[in-house]
């Protein structure tokens, strides 16, 4: 079982001492906590380090690690950047995978295109906890603090375009993407943070694949993100990812990692984006966390509404 999906959705148990109930999503309220319930459990493993932190919640994924894991696009495009580009890495933990970028390992493998490119781009790691080791800090020392930047403490959709700037490059290695509750919102605030045909890599574990052809990784459990349209019936993820309008979306099946995953890279294409709402209508704490959604109807995404209710 390769590293990065070694993830159990029973993991919350770790915290509060009873294996978390994954019933469907239309499973009786009375049965099943509250949201804030399951939101203090996910603080719970947010925060957790050292000896405590609670299995499954990995921090220390290796950029190798996302060139595996990532669309079979990630590698290209890392190496695709220059000095005036920046990449964004959402949910970095220990960082490792920038500070790979950063290595003589690096630069031999991809000598070809830092001479083309005349250098590497700028890195931002971003993470809810600050996981910072003394290898960031020789990092930061040896390169400058003006080519990595570490941010802690805040979510993504704590940050304004203003703070951020924009990005030629976005990944998520099961951070954001797999963990926030407001989906729609996550993906609003990731193309507002990318420069025009710049490109978002990102991974589900245990979800439907484009091509419908597995099932969930746990035999009587349902997939771990799913999406109901606003008739009722399923809608996959890669599906919905397809209906946000200034994005060219592409979705690989990895059936080479257990749990499978699915693979997504979106290149954003213009500046009027528009996500298609989803109500949250289940939220179980793990890692990462079960959840389901239903496509709203009515009126299109609105982000200040959202944002307020998240």
């Amino acid at each position: 079982m390769r590293e990065i999906v070694r993830i159990g959705i029973t993991a919350a148990a770790v915290v509060c001492a009873a294996v978390l109930s994954f019933a469907p999503a239309q499973a009786a309220d009375t049965q099943r906590p509250s949201f804030d319930e399951e939101r203090t459990k996910q603080e719970k493993i947010y925060r957790s380090d050292g000896e405590q932190t609670v299995e499954g919640y990995t921090v220390d994924r290796s950029l190798s690690l996302y060139a595996d894991g990532l669309g079979s696009g990630f590698d290209r495009a890392l190496g695709n950047l220059g000095p005036g580009d920046r990449w964004l890495d959402i949910g970095a933990g220990k960082a490792f995978a920038v500070l790979d970028y950063y290595t003589k390992s690096y630069d031999a493998k991809h000598a070809e295109s830092l001479a083309k490119r005349g250098g590497k781009a700028r890195a931002v790691a971003m993470s809810i906890e600050d996981r910072r080791t003394p290898r960031w800090q020789e990092t930061a020392a040896r390169v400058g603090d003006n080519q990595i930047q570490y941010l802690a403490d805040r979510r993504l959709r704590d940050y304004s375009r203003k703070e951020l700037g924009q990005f030629k490059l976005i990944s998520d290695v099961i951070g954001g993407f797999s963990y926030s509750e407001n989906l729609s919102l996550f993906m609003e605030k990731v193309l507002g943070f990318l420069e025009p045909n710049g490109s978002f890599f990102t991974v589900l574990q245990d979800v439907q694949w484009e091509n419908g052809a597995n099932k969930p990784h746990y035999e009587s459990a349902p997939f771990l993100t799913t999406i109901k349209d606003a008739d009722g019936s399923d809608l996959k993820v890669c599906t919905w990812l397809k209906r946000i309008r200034c994005a060219e979306v592409t979705c690989e099946a990895r059936s080479e990692w257990q749990p499978s995953m699915e693979a997504y890279h979106v290149r954003k294409t213009c500046d009027d984006v528009e996500v298609p709402a989803l109500t949250l209508m289940q939220y179980d704490a793990g890692t990462p966390p079960q959840r389901s959604y239903r496509v709203s109807e009515g009126a299109p995404y609105d982000n200040n509404k959202a944002a307020a209710n998240d």
